[in-house]
């Protein structure tokens, strides 16, 4: 897109453009997903409580209650408290959401789809997430509350800590792949979905549960949310923070979520592969027609959309393990990650390396992606099936064991056991 705006115009114009529009258009991308993302989050905690979530606000499912809220906080009295650091308080938000926003630029939506195509994009975006810690830790530190200092302390030791096995679980599918650039990375994976590097083999499949634990971890969420534990620390690192800059706290932490979770699917789950195509839609598309670009930016609209689609999942797998399971304490998070996730990242790093030598002198053990990729599929059909089969049902009707009351048991006799 430069080059062709270069013809037009001077070529440092051209690409200050196409920065500016890439850059709107993401920051847009990561706004829009954040209110999907809350509304999902009411409706799938309302339906795991056996209640309706929003019903009101923008007809029968309350579309609108999420754009309703971020009105009330954009009018919402912005308060700083007398003690807090002026600079720290205010400058925190912002360097919170620009680490949440910067793994973004070097994340390919589709084929060649993406804001920076980099050769080292997988050590960019680890490192760029890093940054949001930091964010935090001023808000804590700036807020002039021991509240929001133990949560901010508590994110330091919870985000160093897990990032050492989720980096760790970042490189075993490099290894296979043989590149750290993620639009190449993506391209491997084309074909069957078999071909997804989380069916290569039993340590790249391995690897993709504890990546998205750490994950999960890394962005605050239940069960690792002690950097806001509301039961313990009123609300944590953001308990100052009100307005529109609290909203940018919960903007990053949604964006993160996705940041990760496109991470998760383009190293593991296909990229914007569907997995059920044997070629490269877009490419295929631009061939077939005979070079027409627009046909190309056809295939491409459809790739950037089974992307989303993959992130948006596991976002929602986020939430559901949020309101299923109950917060962990802060010594118990510690120890699942340095006594657990840490040295189980350790042996399927040595496991994969050693399963890629011993792959070429025994080619039959590539056959072993197809082995678990049919027994993943299998069981995939078989929690869609149950699924709707539950549609509609509550929690009561599906366990009325629990419910039944209790009758009253017969009155002691003396000398009766």
């Amino acid at each position: 897109m430069v080059d062709r705006l270069s013809v037009y115009l001077d070529p440092n114009l051209a690409q200050l453009i196409v920065a500016v529009v890439a850059a709107s258009v993401l920051v847009g991308f990561v706004a829009l997903s954040a209110v999907f993302f809350i509304w999902l989050e009411r409706k799938v905690s309302g339906r795991i409580q056996d209640r309706l979530g929003p019903t009101r606000v923008g007809g029968k499912f309350g579309w609108l209650q999420t754009i309703a809220d971020g009105v009330k906080l954009l009018i919402k009295e912005d308060t700083i408290p007398a003690s807090a650091d002026q600079v720290l308080f205010r400058v925190s938000v912002y360097i919170a959401f620009c680490g949440s926003f910067l793994a973004f630029l070097a994340l390919p939506f589709g084929n060649n789809v993406v804001a920076l195509n980099l050769n080292i994009a997988v050590f960019f975006i680890l490192a760029a997430m890093s940054t949001e810690v930091f964010g935090i830790i001023l808000a804590g530190y700036g807020s002039g509350s021991k509240w929001s200092l133990f949560g901010g302390m508590r994110e330091a030791a919870q985000m160093v800590s897990y990032e050492v096995p989720r980096a760790i679980c970042v490189i075993i599918p490099v290894i296979v792949a043989g590149t750290m650039n993620l639009t190449t990375i993506g391209q491997q994976q084309m074909g069957g979905f078999w071909n997804w590097y989380l069916f290569h083999d039993p340590f790249t499949f391995g690897a993709f549960w504890v990546f998205f634990t750490c994950a999960t971890a890394s962005c605050k969420r239940a069960p690792f949310d002690l950097a806001e534990a509301e039961s313990e620390l009123v609300a944590g690192f953001h308990t100052e923070f009100s307005g529109l800059r609290w909203s940018f706290f919960f903007m990053a932490e949604y964006g993160s979520m996705f940041a990760v979770s496109g991470i998760a699917t383009l190293l593991f789950l296909g990229g914007w592969h569907t997995g059920f195509v044997g070629f490269e839609l877009s490419d295929w598309l631009y061939g077939v027609s005979g070079g027409q670009t627009w046909l190309w930016v056809v295939g491409n609209a459809i790739n950037v959309l089974v992307f989303i689609i993959k992130g948006w999942f596991l976002v929602f797998v986020m939430i559901w393990v949020r309101w299923t399971l109950p917060r962990l304490r802060i010594d118990q998070v510690m120890m699942t990650c340095l006594r657990y996730l840490l040295p189980l990242s350790c042996v399927l790093l040595v496991g994969v390396t050693a399963w890629q030598l011993a792959a070429m002198q025994w080619e039959w053990l590539d056959y072993t992606r197809f082995v678990l990729g049919i027994l993943c599929l299998v069981l995939l059909i078989w929690m869609i099936v149950k699924a709707i089969q539950s549609f509609g049902t509550t929690p009561t009707e599906m366990m009325p064991g629990a419910w039944r009351a209790r009758q009253p048991s017969a009155p002691a006799v003396a000398g009766k056991f």
